[in-house]
């Protein structure tokens, strides 16, 4: 079937520079981990030092036309983490104190094997991989970034959903002794979000434990995060401490805070404004120019079957 919506991955050599982190790249291209999926699957990392030292590039998310990435600078100094601060260019230095470790996940609900599992757990069970994926703002930025972690799907798998579950509920961690911005009565802490178990299992859909080569920063959700890129950024939720899958499509923070103007879904849809500003364009950071923005954030080929059957003007 052919979509209208054309995916648009990110070329390899179009990553912008980091001394270090393609100094790591140019090793694995010596090595030849990119040649296709049976060097990745060699490469697997077995342990967390090793995986936060090598991480193979998946190719099927850089060979494409695409964007240079965003600095890590621009990546780690622009962010929405409300946790923090509502001010982005706070939340770096307020979440310094964050400590990341040590970190348990815990997956539950309805599936037949519930665990919980440490953050290192997570680093040698799945192979860490590197993708670079566009991220979209609802509030009409974006970037694009070179993200490191698995499919979520691996995970959900290994814990084996039963018939019943429909959706996959995700929870934030709650300290509000070291995330400040948790003192604010105005939200329904802790930070909830939730996906249909199509989506949740769809391959683009990732747990992100770094970024540019490098463990994920407190700022950008250490230690770990969902990355769902056809998706509005606040879906993407950071710091996760709890999994549940259940038979009912969750409450998240926006959709209960303004239900009118963040929807379940949040699929990027350049047709659907917020109420408050068109969703038609975007600024990249680091451009002074807008540019067109794409349904589905340009990842229509994957994903639109999904959603056939929808009304995305309604549904959003």
């Amino acid at each position: 079937m052919t979509h209208p919506f054309k995916s648009v991955p990110v070329k390899s050599y179009e990553i912008t520079p980091k001394e270090t982190y393609f100094s790591r790249r140019d090793f694995i291209k010596a090595a030849g981990v990119i040649a296709g999926s049976a060097a990745l699957a060699a490469c697997a990392p077995s342990s967390p030092e090793e995986s936060e030292a090598q991480v193979p590039v998946n190719p099927a998310y850089v060979d494409d036309l695409g964007d240079a990435a965003n600095t890590f600078e621009e990546i780690t100094s622009y962010n929405n983490y409300y946790e923090f601060s509502t001010n982005k260019e706070a939340v770096k230095p307020l979440s310094e104190s964050f400590n990341p470790r040590p970190w348990t996940v815990e997956v539950y609900g309805l599936v037949n094997k519930p665990r919980t599992f440490g953050i290192d757990d997570l680093l040698t069970l799945f192979p860490q991989e590197e993708r670079i994926y566009r991220l979209r703002c609802v509030e009409a930025w974006s970037m694009v970034i070179p993200w490191q972690g698995f499919p979520l799907a691996g995970l959900l798998n290994l814990v084996e959903p039963s018939s019943a579950a429909q959706y996959v509920r995700f929870e934030t961690v709650y300290r509000p002794e070291e995330m400040k911005g948790q003192g604010s009565a105005f939200y329904p802490w802790p930070y909830n979000e939730g996906l249909r178990m199509d989506e949740a299992m769809n391959d683009l859909t990732i747990l992100a434990t770094g970024l540019y080569g490098e463990p994920m920063p407190n700022q950008n959700g250490a230690p770990i995060r969902l990355v769902v890129p056809w998706k509005y950024g606040f879906k993407s939720i950071k710091s996760i401490v709890k999994i549940e899958l259940t038979s009912e499509r969750p409450n998240t923070l926006w959709s209960t805070v303004a239900p009118n103007e963040y929807g379940f879904y949040a699929n990027v849809n350049p047709t659907v404004d917020h109420p408050r500003w068109s969703q038609a364009s975007e600024r990249r950071i680091g451009e002074l120019s807008r540019r067109e923005t794409l349904m589905f954030n340009g990842y229509g080929e994957q994903v639109a079957d999904m959603y056939a059957d929808m009304n995305l003007q309604l549904h959003y």
